[in-house]
């Protein structure tokens, strides 16, 4: 098998049909084997029935995979762990892939000896945008685009988004699975589930590991649907809030120097961002001023995970 496409889904079954037909009109494929595995995160809808159908009346070969454990990672980690390509990539149930993107996904990791080649990530050209969602916001819904040109990326300040990933499966002898404690759980709709940064830890051990081989493909294009509740600022601020508090709950070294269990150096930082936001607010807007207030939100979660572990070690 050269190329497995995993598609990890959590109640979503309506959302399959689309997905997997944008994979049916996939071109310049003929010389690929590829497959399609759909890991239902323990869903409470009809996925496992909607997959079956599915199956039975497309033209592609899809197969079927259940993780009980909730969260994407683990999903992800499962469809791994179960797939048979040389390569693989991660599509979630609320993309759309263009009719040349595993072609173009496929033909770069081939060409390069890539250990990982990401493309271009576009918002659904039909969601209407509220003005506070500014270019510099956009990549929280997932939007990547680094132009025209191919070019290695490090891993680090550059790397593939979650929606669109392929890698080499050596990648995994090298750096193991992606770690269950991060990323979403379930939905996404509560504080408690909505959780970023899995990607970013995982390109980020991979680049620690070694002389890697990350790949930009501007051909390979995704189209992100974008769902109602992702356009709320509550669904901004509590990305950061989470990820602040990710971090620092998870957070090895120690600080001697704490008030409340923050350490001292946060709140000065914390002052500085608030003073920026609300200078902002006062001089460009509540539009304008919003991504500082996506910081503030990030300072936030950030005293309480410290907070947090503060107390569950004493």
């Amino acid at each position: 098998m050269d190329f497995t496409v995993i598609i990890c889904t959590y109640n979503r079954s309506g959302n399959l049909q689309s997905c997997l037909q944008h994979l049916v009109n996939q071109q310049g494929v003929e010389q690929i084997d590829w497959e399609v595995l759909i890991v239902d995160n323990n869903s409470s809808d009809d996925t496992r029935q909607e997959v079956e159908r599915l199956a039975a009346e497309l033209p592609i070969k899809i197969r079927y995979a259940f993780e009980s454990k909730q969260g994407l990672n683990y999903a992800r980690n499962t469809g791994v762990q179960s797939s048979d390509g040389k390569y693989f990539c991660y599509v979630d149930d609320d993309i759309l892939v263009s009719q040349d993107w595993l072609a173009a996904l496929y033909n770069a990791l081939e060409s390069n000896d890539a250990d990982a080649v990401g493309g271009r990530i576009h918002l659904d050209p039909d969601i209407k945008l509220p003005l506070w969602v500014t270019p510099e916001v956009r990549g929280f819904l997932g939007y990547q685009d680094y132009g025209e040109e191919s070019f290695r990326m490090d891993g680090v300040q550059k790397y593939p988004y979650g929606g669109n990933m392929s890698f080499n499966r050596r990648v995994v002898e090298k750096i193991g699975l992606f770690n269950p404690k991060l990323g979403r759980k379930g939905e996404g709709r509560k504080r408690g589930e909505l959780f970023k940064g899995a990607e970013t830890d995982y390109f980020h051990r991979l680049a620690a590991s070694g002389d890697v081989r990350i790949f930009y493909e501007p051909r390979s294009i995704v189209y992100h649907q974008i769902l109602s509740h992702q356009l709320e600022p509550k669904y901004f601020l509590t990305i950061h809030y989470n990820a602040g508090f990710q971090r620092a709950f998870y957070e090895s070294a120690e600080f001697s120097r704490q008030l409340l269990g923050v350490p001292l150096f946060l709140y000065p930082q914390f002052a500085r961002a608030a003073g920026k936001y609300l200078g902002r607010l006062l001089t460009c807007g509540p539009n304008r001023a919003f991504r500082q207030l996506m910081t503030v939100s990030h300072f936030l979660g950030t005293m309480a995970g410290y907070r947090r572990a503060n107390s569950e070690n004493t």
